[in-house]
């Protein structure tokens, strides 16, 4: 593998990795292909005693209607002290994510780790890491620019939306370590899977084991509406066992 210069936004040291572990293809086929995607996540690290579930009532998606399936490529950001006008006349611009962009390989979801209040991400950003393949963004702070993400349907999962940038008030300090989304940890490599209903980050490590759950739990689902639409009775569904 060919590593990759940093282009300056952050010290060399500043960026945990450069690859990030990678799940087979049959594994990420395997998520992709559940019918209820966080739902049927969400049941299974239940069992497993994983807390990795984050409800789309504190990360609603921009474009409902969208899922993704790909591995985490994580951003931390923080408050800046300096002056916002001091720093606008100096030109200081510290937001960073340019170089998780500029590290992307195709599938991969940026996870930014944010602020409220002002953009962790703009329009033309998102057009850089849409460019560079990856699949989507989870975002646990503000963005801006929502007639470019409206337009363009690249999946976002946020806060919500602000006019106020952040090139002066925030400063990336770390690409693809750790990061905490909405009180989940997130590490760089695990997987994220999104829709409607929310937003599950399955740690790497555990992700086969989550899948073997999930597929049993799918399968189980698939039974049960069979019987539903066959004609079962209440008294019958209630007394047989699907998971």
């Amino acid at each position: 593998m060919t590593l990759k210069s940093p282009i300056g936004k952050l010290k060399p040291e500043q960026i945990n990795m450069q690859e990030l572990p990678r799940l087979p293809d049959e594994v990420i086929a395997g998520y992709k292909s559940l019918a209820d995607l966080t739902g049927t996540i969400s049941d299974a690290c239940d069992l497993l005693g994983i807390a990795c579930v984050v409800p789309s009532e504190k990360l609603p998606p921009v474009n409902p209607r969208q899922r993704l399936v790909g591995p985490a490529l994580t951003v931390r950001n923080i408050a800046r002290t300096a002056q916002v006008h001091k720093a606008v006349t100096e030109g200081r611009n510290t937001m960073g994510e340019t170089e998780a962009h500029h590290l992307a390989t195709p599938g991969d979801v940026l996870v930014i780790e944010g602020l409220t209040g002002c953009s962790n991400m703009g329009g033309q950003s998102a057009t850089i890491g849409k460019r560079q393949g990856e699949i989507g963004a989870i975002i646990d702070g503000s963005i801006r620019d929502p007639d470019h993400y409206h337009q363009s349907k690249w999946p976002v999962w946020c806060r919500g939306f602000t006019p106020i940038t952040g090139k002066w008030r925030l400063q990336t300090v770390e690409v693809n370590g750790p990061v905490h989304i909405a009180g989940v940890q997130v590490n760089a490599g695990d997987l994220v899977c999104a829709d409607d209903a929310g937003i599950c980050f399955i740690p790497f490590h555990q992700a086969v084991e989550v899948l073997e759950v999930c597929l049993r739990f799918d399968k189980g689902d698939a039974k049960r509406q069979a019987d539903i639409d066959s004609g079962a009775s209440v008294a019958d569904l209630v007394q047989r066992k699907y998971k």
